[in-house]
């Protein structure tokens, strides 16, 4: 039997011995610059050039100490080349207010077209014939905004500065297709103010161009277009205030709600495809960047696939040793000597990581190609499913680290570009114990179902489950056809029989 004393609380030493996984802050870093893509990379590399001074950005690869060394000259006067002598001649007007004379005394055949020349550059730079060419797309104009094109035209329309206050404000709420975001009683709390007066601010801002801008929902975008066009009749009101039938393709509903002919209807929805649901995005909006593959898949000679990854999105610094070398001998006091064995370490840091992060990119994406081959070859039809799992266990990863890989990475290959995460997909069993096939190829087999059929021969979820087994072999139960079908905005077998139907003018 254990007596209390036995259990008192007293203090001691103990030695233990255990084994743990501590995150350092560089580690950290590393993992965060696996999934950063080329261009978060390159602006975080910029960022450490301008910070560290042991870091260098790398020279081109074809850039060699050759091209800067000087051949041996045995008379340096009679063999300088002569454009190289050019370069050190100064302009006629120079050389002529040096002789203190005029410049048609010295060169009569030069007269004027020095200072022509001249004359087109900037004052530190005339008469130096070996600058640069400026750069002409820093001179080339940036579109308009919708913000800026609208507030020219509230500027003109409304005059008390109150006004203009909650026109600043509507057109700080407008979304990049030009519909007003923010409720009118919201924003009055906002600003402090009536919900009449932000009603009538916004009665005047409906009149601007490009019209149907400043719209809360698609009819009213469309009235108002329509309004401009004086086309707003009792008859297009009603069909405004039906939409929801219209997308629905319920055309004889629509007609008896709408007191129309077919003839009448056809009329007024040629005149609704004439208008623009989206008016604001005819203007600039944020900034587009170009899609820059990170990894190349092309066919090789031997008939399998070389991947390589694209150099010129890859950022490539060196560590400068030979200016820390310099520097260490300078070096007095211990926190100047801190910062430069900080900055030392985070240099070697960086380049390691570098060099790891595209070793990393690249054995990812050639596991990829190998388990894909049967998509480069043939197609959508033939992609197979793949989990993180599967590429991650093939090339001894993590998960982990295998989805931050490939997070924001994109690879070119013969069938196009794609992004990494497209090519895993989870798989649908085939009947029979036959081969699973992805999620990716189901999907492409229901669109292809859905473009081929007629009018008179719509396809249900259930009968395209069934040709699915029939002609493809894949299992796949009617709600998965439903969910695929949704996901990629086809609409059910009865809106499709309508729409189908009015197009052939059933």
């Amino acid at each position: 039997m254990v007596g209390l004393n036995d259990l008192a609380l007293t203090p001691r030493l103990e030695l233990r011995q255990a084994q743990s996984l501590t995150l350092t802050p560089q580690l950290m870093q590393s993992i965060r610059l696996l999934q950063l893509s080329h261009l978060e990379l390159n602006a975080f590399v910029e960022a450490e050039l301008l910070r560290n001074p042991l870091l260098d950005a790398a020279e081109p690869e074809d850039f060699t100490d050759r091209d800067l060394e000087v051949a041996p000259r045995g008379n340096e006067d009679l063999a300088e080349d002569l454009v190289e002598r050019g370069e050190h001649i100064g302009a006629a007007a120079d050389i002529a207010s040096s002789m203190d004379t005029e410049v048609d005394n010295v060169f009569p055949e030069q007269v004027g077209q020095d200072s022509i020349r001249d004359s087109t550059r900037p004052p530190e730079i005339r008469g130096r014939a070996t600058e640069d060419a400026p750069d002409l797309e820093q001179y080339v104009s940036s579109g308009i905004s919708l913000a800026d094109h609208l507030s020219g035209q509230i500027n003109l329309l409304v005059t008390h500065p109150a006004d203009r206050l909650i026109a600043r404000s509507l057109i700080d709420s407008l979304d990049e297709a030009g519909y007003l975001t923010t409720d009118c009683a919201q924003l009055a709390e906002q600003l402090g103010t009536d919900p009449e007066d932000v009603e009538a601010v916004l009665d005047l801002a409906q009149t601007c161009e490009p019209a149907g801008v400043f719209a809360r929902n698609v009819r009213e975008c469309l009235m108002l277009q329509l309004r401009e066009r004086d086309r707003l009749d009792p008859m297009m009101q009603a069909l405004l205030d039906h939409l929801d039938l219209l997308a629905s393709h319920e055309l004889q509903r629509l007609m008896k709600e709408v007191r129309c002919s077919a003839e009448d209807l056809s009329d007024m929805l040629a005149e609704l495809r004439e208008l623009d649901p989206k008016p604001g995005l005819r203007f600039d909006g944020a900034p587009m960047q170009a899609i820059v593959p990170d990894v190349y898949v092309r066919e090789a000679q031997d008939g399998g696939w070389s991947v390589e990854l694209n150099s010129d999105v890859l950022p490539k610094v060196l560590v400068n040793r030979t200016y820390y070398a310099r520097v260490s001998k300078q070096v007095r006091s211990p926190k100047e000597k801190e910062f430069l064995v900080d900055c030392l370490q985070t240099a070697n840091w960086l380049t390691k990581s570098l060099d790891q992060r595209a070793q990393t990119i690249l054995r990812v994406a050639s596991e990829i190609v190998r388990m894909q081959d049967g998509f480069l070859v043939h197609g959508v039809t033939h992609l197979r499913p793949m989990t993180l799992k599967m590429v991650a266990d093939a090339i001894d990863m993590h998960e982990s680290t295998v989805s931050r890989v490939t997070a924001n990475k994109f690879i070119a290959t013969p069938r196009g570009l794609f992004e990494m995460k497209y090519f895993f997909t989870t798989g649908l069993s085939g009947s029979e114990g036959g081969e699973d096939h992805s999620a990716e190829s189901v999907r492409h087999f229901i669109k292809q179902m859905v473009d081929a059929e007629s009018a008179t021969a719509i396809l249900s979820d259930d009968t395209i489950a069934a040709r699915m087994k029939a002609d493809h072999g894949i299992e796949v139960a009617r709600r998965t056809v439903t969910k695929y079908r949704e996901a990629m905005n086809i609409p059910s077998s009865v809106i499709r029989r309508r729409q189908k139907r009015s197009l052939v003018g059933a």
